[in-house]
């Protein structure tokens, strides 16, 4: 059995939220967390599992001496604070916040609370925390992944569609960590003597319209990038992509267990086994402020060779032998 499936097991066969008496004499913890995607996404059982998973490890037991208080704002900046409002209001001991939107809501809202966070791209750009080895204030946590990643989007995708001259990049343009990946990218494509196309994730019409407009011209791959707007319309994308049977590449496996071609990205599941440590430490009394934000240790390389061999392509034996999993 994967460690994957494993997981999601334990997710879920305990629904959320959970909440049980303390055993006698033990004290309950308040957790709160914030999800920047739906409770009816397929990562959610993953993400929640691992990091119940993580919190388990370290003796904490939901129901026992720990609650968990839920709340999925799914990309949505103002469903994120007036959860982010409702969380603090519960007068939790700490916050797990996942995505930009949750930790900016809260960071704004609360200057004492502890914060992890996790999949935030550039903290430090956007104000979250002072600097990656001392994060300062109330916040920590687990970045996306540097800047720099994104070309390797770019290279694996030129690595299994070898006839690629045009570049369609998915990106959320409201997100710092989207518009830095855009440029990485555009800058590579750009010395490879590929053309970019940007489409901005803003709503579903406007998604199909320039992903229609984009696959009138032949030799053409997209790159989906990362952010709670592209997950929110993760459905929409995959739909375009096969139907106008583009290669492409995304950030994470659930896109690629749902059809498509290729993904590498961060192990989200394993962040958040993280996450549940650094909220360990936190409730053990260290200060977020003494815990560095931590980079993506564990990546993923996932191929759908289904799909390859519906859009006609052969993916190298070299680049099988690196992915993480493989689906037929």
């Amino acid at each position: 059995m994967r460690r994957r499936d494993f997981i999601q097991g334990i997710a879920v066969s305990s629904a959320w939220p959970l909440v049980a008496r303390a055993q006698q004499g033990e004290q309950m913890r308040r957790i709160g967390l914030l999800m920047n995607i739906g409770a009816d996404d397929p990562e959610a059982p993953v993400l929640v599992g691992a990091f119940s998973q993580g919190l388990a490890e370290s003796g904490w037991i939901i129901g026992r001496n720990a609650r968990i208080d839920y709340r999925w704002y799914q990309g949505n900046a103002e469903t994120a604070r007036a959860y982010a409002t409702e969380l603090l209001a519960q007068t939790p001991d700490i916050i797990h916040a996942s995505g930009t939107q949750g930790t900016i809501a809260l960071k704004q809202l609360t200057r004492t609370v502890p914060i992890v966070f996790t999949r935030v791209g550039d903290p430090v750009g956007i104000g979250i925390v002072d600097s990656l080895a001392r994060p300062g204030g109330n916040i920590t946590g687990f970045m996306v992944f540097e800047f720099s990643f994104a070309g390797k989007w770019l290279d694996l995708l030129r690595e299994v569609t070898p006839h690629l001259t045009r570049v369609a990049v998915f990106r959320d343009e409201n997100l710092p960590a989207g518009i830095a990946s855009f440029s990485v990218i555009q800058a590579m494509a750009t010395s490879a003597g590929l053309q970019v196309t940007p489409v901005s994730v803003r709503n579903s019409d406007e998604i199909a319209s320039a992903v229609e407009a984009f696959a009138h011209s032949p030799n053409g791959g997209a790159i989906i990038t990362a952010g709670a707007m592209l997950t929110g319309h993760r459905d929409l994308i995959l739909d375009l992509i096969a139907r106008y049977k583009l290669p492409a590449i995304y950030y994470d496996r659930v896109s690629v267990a749902a059809g498509g071609l290729i993904s590498y990205g961060p192990d989200f599941a394993d962040q958040f086994r993280r996450a549940a440590g650094y909220v360990d430490r936190i409730l053990k009394g260290e200060k977020p402020s003494d815990l560095p934000v931590q980079a993506p240790t564990k990546y993923e390389l996932v191929i759908n060779l289904k799909t390859a061999k519906a859009l006609g392509l052969t993916v190298p034996q070299s680049l099988l032998a690196r992915a993480d999993e493989v689906i037929e």
